[in-house]
């Protein structure tokens, strides 16, 4: 994602500082290209339901309390003041025995080893540097050059590494030629799995987002304002890619249980596996930057419990 986050596709991604080739993370759309305005809208309606979620919290009622006790009679009453400040400090303790502790810092010894996802992103296609949308309905671009590049120095990170126990790619073109690469160092074979394709963007395939703006504004809006909005002429949204990745998570923790399994996918699913794993809300899509053959990290117990060990790192690409 050049510039500002994006909520993913190629269009989304952003260059790593010192990777070869100026625009090497920028974007094809893998995700969708969402702008400066796209941020706007999520913010938006991220602002006012955080707004909304903090407006009620144990303790918040105390300034006005305390404001209370030293309006009245003017100067105020010792008394009232003591007993407020009292109120406040019971309340702080409430309030921090009703946090809740990540399950995951306090997991038993023997929870075992996590199935670890390595999220590698696929190198740059020829569309990335014109930031495009390019997801699983399009021209199914191979990688650039400098694509090839960028995942021989993944390769060469991993190896140094050794963690990687198994690659599994999407099927599209850019992440199978950048598994081969990154597996063919590493001595393993690459699986294909179709629950790691980028979404389809429909009839936005192609086009930059100002061309979307000009061509489909309606459609456009609704699809920054709603994680259920689908591109124009029947693509994917936010919401339905949920859906699979949830769905592509279970099948793959199950299969590589306390194993560090290397997924080559695009810039939606992996920002999808990591909201997912925090918690947030879809609009966190919009607020996420990821590079071209940058690599994230998610660790999944047997309990449930999700931690994000790794995001948007490039500096192999330096």
């Amino acid at each position: 994602m050049s510039g500002s986050p994006r909520p993913g596709g190629e269009a989304a991604g952003a260059s790593a500082a010192g990777a070869p080739g100026a625009g090497a993370g920028g974007a094809e759309t893998d995700a969708g290209a969402a702008s400066a305005s796209a941020d706007g809208a999520a913010a938006a309606s991220g602002s006012a339901r955080a707004g909304g979620d903090a407006a009620e919290v144990p303790g918040a009622g105390v300034g006005r309390a305390s404001a209370r006790a030293f309006g009245a009679g003017g100067e105020g009453d010792e008394r009232a003041v003591r007993s407020v400040t009292a109120a406040a400090a019971d309340a702080d303790v409430r309030a921090a025995r009703t946090v809740a502790t990540p399950g995951v810092g306090w997991a038993p010894p023997d929870m075992g080893a996590p199935a670890t996802f390595v999220l590698l992103r696929h190198g740059e296609t020829p569309l990335t540097p014109q930031k495009r949308f390019s997801g699983s309905g399009g021209s199914d671009p191979s990688l650039s050059d400098i694509g090839r590049e960028q995942a021989a120095r993944v390769a060469e990170f991993l190896a140094r590494r050794g963690t990687v126990q198994a690659v599994v790619s999407s099927p599209l073109a850019r992440t199978r030629e950048t598994a081969r690469i990154v597996a063919a160092r590493l001595g393993l074979e690459v699986a294909v799995e179709d629950g790691l394709r980028e979404t389809d963007f429909g009839a936005w395939e192609g086009l930059t987002f100002g061309e979307v703006r000009e061509r489909h504004p309606d459609d456009l809006d609704a699809w920054l304002s709603s994680p259920d909005a689908e591109p124009t002429g029947g693509g994917e949204s936010f919401a339905a890619t949920a859906d699979r990745i949830a769905a592509t998570r279970d099948k793959l923790t199950a299969a590589y249980a306390g194993r560090t399994v290397l997924l080559v996918t695009h810039v939606t699913p992996i920002k999808t596996f990591v909201r997912l794993a925090l918690g947030a809300p879809p609009e966190a899509l919009f607020r996420m930057e990821l590079s071209a053959a940058s690599l994230s990290a998610v660790a999944y117990y047997a309990d449930g419990n999700a931690s994000v060990r790794l995001f948007n790192e490039t500096s192999h690409l330096r």
